[in-house]
């Protein structure tokens, strides 16, 4: 695959001057990557609520449809960019094979094939080992692979779309791919939180390894964003929609009927289990936003070097104020209703008892000053990677 190299800034997409709509081919993009989180957190309260009882359940059938979805307007980019495009189209993509198209679509054609490999491959693994067996397996691990790509595939080809747009000052077009741009991001932060779903439980949330967990996988994302993006407040709107997405699957997915089929039944349910009320990400966001308005101006700035460790500071901080007594509130009486779903998201094998209430500290490390010294460091780390990677995106043009 040919590098990338900076695209002159005085040219711009043939249609970026008129269009304040989406390309279709990104509109189906993003609503591929919308369809694989909706279905994955489906699948997830499936398996919690019935068990795997086939392949073809509605939740698989919404992850494969994002695939096949992203893997079509990837392809259709690169066919019709190859064989019919412009010179002016052909000059914002990337060779590959004797085929032209935009990274981001390359990203997802690889994460759809990616995921329509692992189908087979995942029947045949639960026909052999079991229809409900643990998460961590080599056809979930493609399959995980390939979500995660064709997700990245969509936040690179509505940023492609934002940076030339930002290039021709068309300012409507901008502000429309600009907000894709953030929605795309907040799709791939919920697929992160619930990467780190078993670990985010309101239980372990005055534990230490909930703590490094998070420093070192949201950060990252939150900061790249808030760089590269060319809309101000840009890693708090990216909040905004991972909780909202999530907000969504909490409050609908127990609204349906549903019953375990796998024994051992210990907790009989009659409705979806719902996932995770969403982390309280958006004020650590809104923080991040305004350190990197007043310090370091747009993403085309140069962060200085005290602008990570700050950043890690404040997120670590403000994530431990809100987070830490909000999650003893999660596990009180008060919480324990449909509006924050406190006792919805137990799955049907467990033994009812007092410790669903209560912190979890044996064999987890607490939260100790040593502990969040740890933290902050790993914060530090991955701030200062999600600026390079935020410089990084705020040149991508192809």
């Amino acid at each position: 695959m040919e590098s990338i190299t900076p695209f002159p800034k005085t040219a711009t997409h043939p249609r970026a001057a008129r269009a304040t709509t989406l390309p279709w081919t990104v509109a189906t993009m993003l609503l591929g990557s919308t369809s694989i989180i909706v279905g994955l957190i489906w699948d997830i309260s499936w398996h919690m609520t019935i068990g795997r009882d086939t392949f073809w359940t509605p939740a698989h059938m919404a992850v494969y449809l994002g695939g096949v979805l992203a893997g079509l307007s990837g392809g259709w980019l690169a066919l019709h960019t190859t064989f019919a495009g412009t010179a002016d189209e052909r000059a914002v993509t990337v060779r590959f094979w004797g085929f032209r198209a935009p990274l981001g679509a390359w990203v997802a054609i690889w994460g759809a094939l990616a995921m329509l490999t692992s189908a087979p491959f995942d029947d045949w693994w639960h026909s052999a080992y079991g229809l409900d067996v643990k998460i961590i397996s080599p056809p979930h691990m493609v399959l995980a692979a390939g979500m995660i790509a064709i997700q990245i595939g969509a936040m690179l080809l509505v940023l492609a779309l934002q940076n030339r747009a930002a290039a021709g000052e068309t300012g409507g077009e901008s502000r429309v791919l600009g907000t894709a741009f953030l929605y795309a991001a907040g799709v791939v932060l919920l697929m992160l939180a619930s990467v780190l779903m078993e670990d985010s439980y309101p239980n372990a949330q005055h534990g230490a390894h909930f703590y490094r967990a998070s420093c070192l996988v949201y950060p990252v994302l939150l900061a790249a964003v808030a760089r590269a993006s060319r809309l101000r407040w840009a890693a708090t709107k990216t909040a905004l929609f991972y909780t909202v997405l999530s907000l969504a699957m909490v409050w609908i997915l127990p609204l349906f009927p549903a019953q375990p089929k796998l024994a051992p039944i210990n907790l009989p349910l009659d409705h979806m289990a719902a996932p995770l009320f969403p982390l309280l990400l958006i004020v650590p966001a809104c923080t991040i936003d305004l350190i990197l308005q007043r310090r370091s101006g747009t993403g085309a700035r140069r962060a200085r070097w005290w602008t990570a460790p700050l950043l890690a500071t404040a997120f670590l901080a403000l994530f431990l104020a809100v987070q830490w007594p909000f999650s003893k509130f999660l596990l009180s009486p008060a919480a324990q209703n449909a509006v924050f779903a406190g006792d919805r998201h137990w799955d049907y094998s467990r033994v009812p008892g007092d410790w669903m209430t209560q912190y979890w500290h044996k064999n987890r490390p607490p939260m100790t000053p040593r502990a969040a010294g740890a933290a902050w460091l790993i914060a530090a780390v991955s701030a200062q990677v999600g600026l390079g990677l935020g410089a990084w995106m705020a040149r991508v043009q192809r």
